[in-house]
């Protein structure tokens, strides 16, 4: 599935809720997703957690927000089509910071 297929079914799914949720409750279920899959990686050799759902369901979220303030995921993703912003190398060769 490319990201703008992936965004398009986020958006049939769930935008007429997110969109009456508004911007900032749909950002703070984003957070809480996020802190779900930070748990998950922290745990991931015990309980069998689900990584592969958690990155999903941060990635449907990202979607959504994306959707309600007017971005193209799948053009905003071009920014690292020609590889890094900063020095254009893959993999980068920026020094670290």
């Amino acid at each position: 599935m490319k990201i703008s297929e992936f965004q398009k079914t986020i958006e049939d799914i769930y935008y007429e809720r997110d969109k009456a949720r508004g911007i900032p409750g749909t950002y703070l279920w984003f957070c809480e997703e996020v802190g779900e899959l930070t748990r998950a990686l922290n745990r991931r050799e015990e309980e069998g957690r689900d990584l592969p759902g958690e990155f999903a369901d941060v990635l449907a979220w990202l979607s959504t927000l994306a959707s309600l303030v007017g971005v193209d995921l799948e053009q905003a993703a071009q920014k690292y089509a020609r590889g890094c912003p900063s020095c254009h190398e893959t993999p980068c060769k920026c020094s670290v910071k």
